[in-house]
Formats: structure tokens, C-alpha cells, sequence
């Protein structure tokens, strides 16, 4: 059965190994890994374009982009800090991307009859090359979006939830089924933990207990099925409007986005609970997002009280009509309170009070997860 159309500026990533329940062998995650890299690739430079790694320092580089061009560092992640250069350097690439599988089962994890006849060497690679794909998907600067059907065990349940919106159905079942073998999914256990709660992801770890989607639904967006309704409709439906609403959004404020909240919400682990600093660091990428192109469309349109049409995703040429964000603030009334407030005064109160209460997720560096990229 052939996938549903994708809208423009959507890109499907497939798995497709389905007479062995879309296990993850070395051809499979080297197709995915292909197929990732096409997604990614820079437009002029053909190197990657990924988000630095998810630590604070990297946003003294963003900074230095943003204020000089001629800059090295700018040559490096203008096309990050910048809707207009975003729009240069991946003109024609996805904004969303969408990861899918073919059969019954997302994916039932590794390839257990191909691990055992493998050397060391071979082993090692195949690990080498799950973190990689785990690593890409990761640090995708576009949102992945990923459908989960029937099942998704050990490497299969890891590669889901590397994703940034995992759905799936009510009785979607989940495992890490390594204990059972002696061979605990410690990697996959990585990407788990970061989604679902710590004690949680330990006793599916250890007792290998098998888990539905409905009994974590704040881990998982579990699809509400109505009486009668077919439950396949119901995930269809569900996966075409996460994307709608993923794809009508500004595609360089999402990967500026995507980076500051889990830079910021590793700062617990450094500062105490880091909250202080979470929230200094997050009026710093305000700062760097007012400066965008499309925020300052967002603004305007805002006003104007029209859709923002984003010059990152190419249908906006820009206009000198649009709001300055450097210029007095304009008293508007607040949507939700109807209070007079300055929008930019709103921006900077939303930032501080909302960053940095965060749910558990993480970078990741696991060994046993793969993906597949393709196009619609």
C-alpha cells in the first residue's frame, strides 16, 4: 500500500525491510543514512547541514554569524541564524520530514540472525553506523515526524523515539526485549530514557515487559480513536496534520528552536537545577530569533492580523513594509487577555517564564537504531 501524497517541502525517510519485520541490518541503515544525507545536504556547499551539538557554547558562534557576515563563523551556520540565507543554502530540500516503514511492524530492532554470523569488526560497524543515523536524526535541523505501526522493539523503539513527533495508535506496542537474550538494550535504553520517564525506561530495560503507546500518552502522541471510526483512518488523519501544521511553519525559527530547547534543558545537569541560566540562555536566542527575516513577517502579520507567509520556505519576498523589531514597540491587544501590551515586551515575558520547564529528552549516542530517507 502506497504511502498518502505529501504536501510541498515534505519528504518521506523509508524503512523498508518488511519480510524481516523491517529489522535494521547494515544495507538498511546505510539506505536510511543515504537517504538522511540527501534530506540535509547544503544546497551550494553539499556538506551537511546539521545543528551544532546541543550545548550552550555553540550559541556564541550563532551570535558572531548573526553580527558579521564576512565571518567564519557565518560561512559555517548563516545558514542557520539567517531565513534568507536558510532559503539559499537548502532551496528546494524538505522542511519536514517524514520517517515511515512498509508492513505491520515499524521495526523489530537488529538483525539477530545477521549479528551472529558477524566478526567484531563487522559488529562494531553496524553500532557505528546506528549511532550515525541516531546522530542525524538528532540533529536534524527540520523536524522528523514518524508514524509508528503495530510494533517497535530494541533498536526499532530507539529509532522512534530519536525522532522529534513519534505517533501511533492506542495498542501500538512498545519493548526492549534484550534481557530476554542477555544482551540488555542498553543503547536503545539511551533514547527511551529521554522520552519516557527514568524508573519507567529502567524496568522495561530490565524486565523486558512489553508496553502500549496508551499507557504513556505524554510520551508518545497517542491518536484518539473515535467509536466506529477506523483506527487506520484515525493515524492517517492524526500524521497529515502534525505535518500540515509542521510545514506552515518558519522552517529556520523551528531549527533555531529545536536546538535552544535542548541546549537549555541539559542545563540542569551542570548548574544545579539551571533554571537561572536556562532562562539567560533563552532571552539570548530570542534575541537571535527577532532578528530573522520571518520573525519579523510573523510579527507583521501578527498585526495585520493575516497568515505569515515565511520567507525561509520561499513563498514571502521580502518586503520593506515588514515590522523593524529594533523600532518602539506597538501597544496591540493581547490576544488572550485583551489587555493592552507591548508585543515585544510579550515576546520577552513568554521567554522567560516558558523555556525552561521542559519534559526529559536528550542528544543522543546510541548504538542499536536505524532510519530510511526517501521522497515523495
Amino acid at each position: 500500500m502506497p504511502f498518502p501524497k505529501l504536501p510541498p517541502r515534505v519528504a518521506y525517510i523509508r524503512l523498508s525491510n518488511p519480510t524481516k519485520r523491517n529489522a535494521l541490518s547494515i544495507p538498511v541503515l546505510k539506505d536510511l543514512k543515504s537517504q538522511l544525507d540527501s534530506a540535509l545536504t547544503l544546497r551550494p556547499t553539499r556538506r551537511m547541514g546539521l545543528l551544532p551539538k546541543f550545548t550552550p557554547n555553540a550559541l556564541e558562534e550563532l551570535e558572531e554569524a548573526l553580527q558579521d557576515p564576512t565571518s567564519k563563523q557565518w560561512k559555517r551556520w548563516g545558514w542557520l541564524v539567517s531565513a534568507s540565507e536558510w532559503k539559499k543554502q537548502r532551496d528546494g530540500a524538505p522542511d519536514v520530514l517524514v520517517l515511515r516503514s512498509v508492513g505491520p511492524v515499524f521495526s523489530s530492532g537488529h538483525d539477530l540472525k545477521e549479528l551472529s554470523k558477524m566478526s567484531r569488526d563487522d559488529v562494531k560497524t553496524l553500532f557505528n553506523l546506528c549511532s550515525d543515523v541516531m546522530m542525524t536524526i538528532r540533529r536534524s535541523p527540520v523536524p522528523v515526524v514518524c508514524p509508528i505501526q503495530g510494533l517497535a522493539t530494541a533498536a526499532g523503539f530507539q529509532l522512534a523515539m530519536s525522532t522529534d513527533f513519534p505517533i501511533a495508535l492506542p495498542d501500538t506496542q512498545f519493548s526492549l526485549p534484550g534481557a530476554k537474550i542477555g544482551l540488555p538494550c542498553t543503547s536503545p535504553s539511551t533514547a527511551i530514557s529521554r522520552r519516557f520517564p527514568a524508573a519507567a525506561t529502567y524496568r522495561l530495560l530490565a524486565t523486558a515487559e512489553p508496553i502500549k503507546a496508551s499507557d504513556y500518552p505524554d510520551a508518545v502522541d497517542v491518536v484518539k480513536v473515535s467509536p466506529g471510526e477506523d483506527p487506520e483512518e484515525a493515524l492517517e488523519k492524526r500524521v497529515a496534520a502534525v505535518i500540515e501544521r509542521l510545514a506552515s511553519m518558519s522552517p529556520q525559527q523551528q531549527a533555531v528552536g529545536k536546538w535552544a530547547y535542548w541546549s537549555q534543558f541539559g542545563f540542569g545537569k551542570t548548574y544545579g537545577d539551571g533554571y537561572d541560566q536556562a532562562t539567560q540562555f533563552a532571552a539570548r536566542v530570542m534575541a537571535l530569533h527577532a532578528k530573522s527575516e520571518d520573525a519579523k513577517e510573523g510579527i507583521a502579520a501578527f498585526l495585520e492580523k493575516r497568515e505569515a507567509v515565511w520567507i525561509s520556505n520561499g513563498e514571502h519576498e521580502a518586503k520593506e513594509t515588514a515590522v523593524d523589531v529594533d523600532a518602539p514597540a506597538t501597544e496591540v491587544a493581547d490576544p488572550v487577555t485583551e489587555d493592552a501590551a507591548s508585543s515585544t515586551e510579550a515576546d520577552a515575558t513568554a521567554t522567560g517564564a516558558g523555556e525552561s520547564t521542559a519534559e526529559i529528552e536528550t542528544p543522543d549516542t546510541d548504538i542499536d537504531h536505524p532510519t530510511t530517507a526517501d521522497r515523495s
